[in-house]
């Protein structure tokens, strides 16, 4: 069967590609969507976002960690949380997840085939059914490519999901353990670091950088650092790892982490997170013409082409920032200047959402682009704990910080560490948006007693420093 049956193929059904092709059949136009996986959603749904957001969340909860600050190191909702009570919570939105997206492809009119797809040339695709149906070759003339990415490996480890794990195996874990390393300290480590480390689970995070998550502002990353040893985690910076091994003696199962530097890591479980590379595996795309760099990683223009002009990359598998939201929009970009639709988009203004406990969240340009561009600048801070809702919620930790022109007061960035920083961080980016001021946060009458309420005195405070 080699007819042009589609006017587009969406290859992956990660968030990139259900918003591509969601976006195509809004256009009218005839769109598969071909996923070799049994349900749909990808590793967001499936073992990534979703399941690790929803873990925090029941993290959180169980533990009592945000009432701590009010009743006592010792307070929490249940005692002697297992890896069952953390994993109910996520099997529930997971599956919810999974039927909603369904749902949104079914009354689109997306013809959802659940096959493996490869490239046969640079317009014909080969799809490898999951359900004994067997192959069918399309012919289509726009392709788009979401297969998203799996945890990086090393062939010198032996992965066993129970004691040594990937990221993308959090979910396979039986138990508790009481002690924890994670070897990699971007993203996604630090996430699973932080949220093991508020059940009291002794954890370790080795990484090979001197410092932490360096796209976002080195204030915020420093005061994450602190929280981090305050919940009595012990971090190697600057460490390579030499090798990983699991071995028994007579106090039962470890993992011995041997580092570069000599010293040695014995733990009961460690989870390897370093990076992440293209799941590329089967696509063939060197039949379409199209090269990965050594991670994987397809490379793309501005409207998401790759090499080949009618085939597009979008979501985790053209890299950097690789987050659920900025995918979703590569999908929808990349589906509408497919058919010649003007669209506009502003990815400077992409907000970051780190979930680590306590979780980051920025929008803009930060201290460190700003001296490096040569801008005059000035920042204005808020910390929670002089904001009523601060006490209230029991986070003294948190921080609001916001930075701007002198001379104009034109609002630059925004950064936020504490709870609700996802949520808190996008009253600026609306305003960066329209390249307003910070007078204007001096201006507005924010709810009493709100975190937003930091704006206002973020703002005040940055006026104050201008004398």
């Amino acid at each position: 069967m080699g007819d042009n049956d589609y006017d587009i193929l969406v290859i992956g059904s990660g968030p990139a590609g259900q918003k591509a092709a969601i976006q195509a059949a809004k256009l009218g136009k005839r769109v598969a969507l071909a996923e070799k996986k049994a349900v749909v959603g990808g590793v967001c749904i499936n073992t990534g976002t979703i399941p690790s957001k929803t873990l925090r969340e029941a993290v959180l909860h169980l533990s009592g960690y945000h009432e701590r600050a009010i009743y006592g190191a010792s307070y929490s909702v249940k005692r002697d949380i297992t890896m069952s009570d953390l994993l109910y919570r996520a099997e529930i939105v997971i599956r919810n997840e999974i039927d909603v997206t369904c749902h949104q492809l079914q009354r689109n009119g997306i013809d959802l085939l659940p096959a493996a797809a490869s490239f046969v040339d640079a317009n014909t695709v080969r799809l490898t059914y999951n359900d004994g149906r067997g192959q069918r070759d399309v012919v289509v003339e726009r392709i788009v490519v979401s297969v998203g990415t799996s945890a990086t490996t090393s062939g010198d480890i032996e992965f066993d999901e129970q004691r040594i794990l990937t990221s993308d195996q959090i979910l396979h874990l039986k138990d508790l353990p009481k002690t924890l390393t994670v070897v990699g300290g971007g993203v996604i480590g630090c996430e699973y670091a932080t949220i093991f480390a508020a059940l009291g689970v002794r954890v370790t995070l080795i990484d090979m950088r001197h410092q932490l998550l360096p796209f976002i502002d080195t204030e915020i990353t420093d005061a994450l650092v602190y929280q981090m040893r305050q919940n009595r985690m012990t971090l190697r910076l600057g460490e390579e790892v030499a090798g990983i091994e699991a071995y028994d003696d007579e106090r039962g199962e470890h993992v011995r982490i041997t580092l570069k530097s000599g010293k040695q890591v014995v733990t009961e479980k460690a989870i390897y997170s370093v990076g992440r590379t293209g799941a590329t595996n089967g696509l063939d795309l060197a039949a379409a013409g199209i090269a990965t760099d050594d991670r994987g990683r397809i490379k793309v223009n501005e409207h998401y082409q790759t090499e080949v002009p009618h085939i597009y990359a979008v979501g985790d598998i053209i890299g950097f920032p690789a987050l659920a939201s900025t995918s979703m929009e590569q999908g929808r970009l990349a589906a509408c200047h497919a058919f010649g639709v003007a669209v506009k988009s502003v990815p400077e203004l992409f907000p970051y959402g780190i979930f680590t406990i306590p979780e980051i969240s920025s929008v803009g340009k930060t201290e460190e682009e700003l001296t490096e561009a040569g801008v005059p600048y000035e920042v204005g801070k808020a910390t929670y704990r002089e904001i009523a809702r601060g006490q209230i919620i029991g986070d003294s930790s948190g921080l609001l910080k916001l930075v701007f022109h002198i001379e104009t007061r034109k609002l630059l960035g925004v950064n936020v560490l504490g709870m609700g920083a996802s949520e808190l961080v996008h009253i600026g980016q609306a305003v960066l948006a329209f390249d307003g001021p910070i007078d204007y946060f001096v201006n507005t009458v924010f709810n009493y007693p709100t975190l937003a309420e930091c704006y206002k005195t973020a703002a005040l405070d940055g006026i104050n420093r201008l004398g």
